[in-house]
């Protein structure tokens, strides 16, 4: 083994030895941390619904993001998922979770910074919440809930278009 060491020129910053490094003109996007804010599911009608033989239910799907700064560059994201499963006025399931993450966001502008909070920090946060959700119906005694890819660039777009005519 050798002792000698390489030196890369990378505009005067140091890598921080997780993938990122430190200096002006570097970005980070990282995930720090990833857990379960909130979580529950309700069937209020079981074991009767259990006996009807065919169940087609109505299936209603909510989605909302929020983000907080928690520190310099530090964001709480939380995607909240709500899916209310319905035979008439009767309800079926209820379901819903709050997948949270906190994410380092460094070297943007805070144009930049607010479109990542909607948008990439949603997207990573969303494969996890959909599995939790699956699970938790497959729980319930009801086939697994398979959510389809949301596209939360398109989701963003619309509410900034929205914001700007009301403003």
């Amino acid at each position: 083994m050798s002792d000698e060491s390489t030196t890369q020129s990378n505009g005067g910053s140091k890598s921080n030895g997780n993938g990122s490094t430190k200096g002006s003109n570097n970005r980070a996007f990282l995930l720090q941390q990833l857990y379960v804010k909130d979580l529950s599911f309700e069937s209020p009608n079981t074991p009767k619904i259990f006996q009807e033989s065919s169940i087609e239910p109505e299936t209603e799907l909510n989605i909302r993001n929020s983000h907080s700064a928690v520190g310099e560059n530090l964001y709480e994201v939380i995607l909240h998922i709500s899916v209310h499963a319905k035979k008439g006025e009767q309800t079926i399931f209820l379901t819903e979770i709050d997948q949270a993450g906190l994410f380092l966001l460094s070297g943007y502008n805070p144009e930049q910074t607010n479109m990542l909070l909607g948008t990439q920090c949603p997207a990573t946060l969303f494969p996890f919440a959909r599995e939790a959700i699956s699970s938790l119906v497959g729980k319930g005694g009801f086939p697994p809930l398979i959510l389809q890819p949301i596209n939360f660039d398109a989701l963003y777009a619309q509410a900034r278009e929205q914001q700007s005519v009301e403003a």
